[in-house]
């Protein structure tokens, strides 16, 4: 039996193309509006790819308020702590904190974690040296005497990718155990496993994912790959082409039941268990056979002690790339034959998240359930007859049951695999 008591949920923050929080997201979804348009943070004219979800019209200061702490973080980070915050607020731990006298005040700090995903970097950090290096030509010499003086001192600062663990214990006073996992498309969905398998060493964790890939470089290098579309993701679907980059973050709050509970907080929904695992065979391979997929989801439901029969729902990674959805129907086939619950995906709407793509997913999952119904895909055309059976649709459907199985692939053949329950007095149904 799992010793470890039962895990919650009572915070969740999220930024995106679709909205500046969950509810506007889901607003979104519903609807069936794609935030998918002409990129704008560069003249993407004679790009070969020129669309993406971009995060606009939102000003620097309602992401983090604080001016001064913008010259030494990134817009990735800006997006990963307006998350953290908006989970962290909801929660309503601060609150709890407030009341306590010092000495508890200072236990409570020492027990608060913090676990941070990110993709690692985007090619923007280097885009400073370029002016300076095209000058110089061949002139190393010249090159290093005036970086000093072209280059921002902060430079280094700015692109540390623990940027957002480091701010969040800085903002919140979490002194607890920590951990920035930097694992491409999966570093959000691991920093919310290895969050909720830490409770020996703390009393709550904010678990974050964030990520802004959309800048030239990326995009090219994205698109030479073979893996990006020209116009929408239609995950499943017998046209699709590749996926679309998107920009933002996601966070959630977990702490144990009885301490949620005992302080009268909101319960938005129950960590059930997680699945990780790597294919090892190469950087962008995927196998066609669904192994690491399927292996993740069995590993997932072994730390859960569920049966694929429970899973009311799965919300695929659908990325809309040929190869990853072939792997992933035959990886959903392989664990729960012909006996699979209704699946849906969200890239269609606000692209693909990258290291944020997981812990966002994770957050409309449970709202898929408390408001029971699981979104159609609007940009599912036909689903590809080589993948059918698949209970994927462009219209919306109901969950069998109160359970969610959420995928999350990366590069380097990652697969990670989250179940989660809501708990169906959080939120009223409208």
């Amino acid at each position: 039996m799992n010793a470890t008591p039962r895990i919650v949920f009572t915070g969740i923050g999220a930024v995106c193309a679709a909205g500046l929080d969950v509810e506007s997201i889901w607003s979104a979804i519903q609807a069936r509006r794609s935030a998918i348009a002409a990129i704008r943070q560069w003249d993407a004219s004679d790009w070969p790819v020129e669309v993406a979800a971009e995060v606009s019209g939102v000003d620097n200061r309602t992401l983090v308020e604080d001016r001064k702490l913008h010259k030494t973080i990134s817009r990735t980070d800006l997006f990963g702590l307006y998350a953290a915050g908006a989970a962290i607020r909801q929660s309503g731990v601060l609150t709890l904190r407030q009341t306590l006298d010092d000495v508890a005040a200072a236990q409570f700090n020492d027990r608060s974690a913090a676990f941070v995903g990110s993709g690692g970097g985007a090619y923007e950090s280097n885009y400073e040296f370029f002016p300076l290096m095209t000058a110089a030509g061949g002139d190393l010499r010249r090159f290093g005497r005036e970086l000093c003086d072209t280059v921002n001192p902060m430079w280094l600062l700015k692109h540390l990718p623990n940027n957002v663990l480091c701010h969040v214990g800085i903002r919140h006073g979490f002194k607890g155990t920590n951990a920035c996992i930097t694992n491409h498309c999966v570093g959000g969905a691991m920093a919310v496993a290895e969050a909720a398998n830490r409770w020996a060493e703390a009393d709550r964790a904010v678990a974050v994912g964030h990520d802004a890939p959309i800048e030239p470089e990326t995009v090219l290098h994205f698109h030479r790959l073979g893996l990006l579309a020209h116009d929408s993701v239609r995950p499943f679907d017998e046209s699709r082409s590749g996926t679309v980059l998107g920009e933002g973050a996601g966070a959630v709050l977990l702490e144990t039941e009885s301490d949620a509970r005992k302080r009268g907080a909101v319960v938005l929904g129950e960590f059930l268990g997680s699945g990780c695992v790597t294919e090892s065979t190469g950087v962008l391979d995927v196998r066609s056979d669904g192994d690491g997929l399927s292996r993740a989801i069995e590993l997932a439901m072994t730390d859960a002690e569920l049966s694929p029969r429970s899973v009311g729902m799965i919300v695929a990674h659908g990325n809309g790339t040929r190869a990853s959805d072939a792997s992933e129907a035959i990886a959903l086939r392989r664990v729960f034959g012909a006996d699979l619950p209704p699946i849906t995906a969200f890239k269609w709407s606000f692209g693909h998240l990258i290291a944020a793509s997981g812990v966002v997913d994770l957050s409309l999952a449970l709202t898929c359930l408390r408001q029971q119904v699981v979104p159609g895909v609007p940009a599912l055309r036909k689903v590809d007859p080589d993948l059918a059976p698949l209970p994927v649709s462009a219209n919306a459907q109901k969950p069998r049951g109160d359970r969610a199985l959420v995928l999350c692939r990366g590069f380097g053949g990652m697969n990670v695999a989250l179940l989660v329950r809501a708990d169906p007095d959080s939120m009223p149904v409208e």
